[in-house]
């Protein structure tokens, strides 16, 4: 795996993930199964950064990842508890972001392909706690077949409840808007 960080961009290639699906038609439906398909996603969340790339260029809204130890973190079960799992967060969701869960679970055992691709988006975004989520922008490059990360800005946990999570999750989505302005 190559991860090569700049300014605010980074770029990666996933070797061990079809990378090919990200650049097929997002609208139109992959023959997966619904079996597979429900492997692909946890509820509203994706699991593969490429079915999330599809959905973003699909909805222009930017990807959200959720860097989590979902059977060992004790923030990371909190802010699922308090946050992500309320009704409020999922309705800003829909209209907002794309959710991808990059797990790092010490009792479950994921794919081996999920878990090179994890590996190679905590090294790429310099994670080195949990929770982090990250919003960002993504874009493929077809020539060198690496997906270019526009950092828009991270966040933790935050107290208070989904109100309080939405609104600094608000705040890193609207410096990018000023910053475009």
């Amino acid at each position: 795996m190559k991860n090569l960080l700049f300014f605010g961009l980074v770029l990666f290639t996933l070797t061990a993930v079809n990378v090919s699906y990200a650049s097929e038609n997002p609208g139109e439906e992959n023959e997966k199964t619904a079996e597979a398909k429900e492997i692909r996603m946890n509820g509203d969340w994706y699991l593969y950064v490429e079915d999330a790339f599809a959905e973003s260029k699909k909805s222009g809204n930017p990807i959200m990842a959720n860097f989590t130890g979902s059977d060992w973190c004790g923030w990371c079960i909190r802010l699922k508890n308090e946050v992500f799992k309320t009704e409020t967060f999922q309705k800003w969701a829909k209209k907002n972001v794309v959710l991808l869960e990059l797990d790092y679970p010490r009792k479950k055992q994921l794919p081996e392909d999920l878990k090179a691709q994890n590996t190679s988006l905590q090294q790429a975004f310099q994670v080195s706690g949990y929770p982090t989520l990250w919003v960002f922008n993504l874009d493929f490059d077809e020539e060198s077949k690496q997906f270019k990360i526009d950092a828009i800005g991270k966040t933790g946990y935050v107290s208070g409840g989904a109100d309080a999570w939405i609104g600094q999750t608000n705040l890193i989505l609207e410096s990018k808007k000023k910053k475009q302005d």
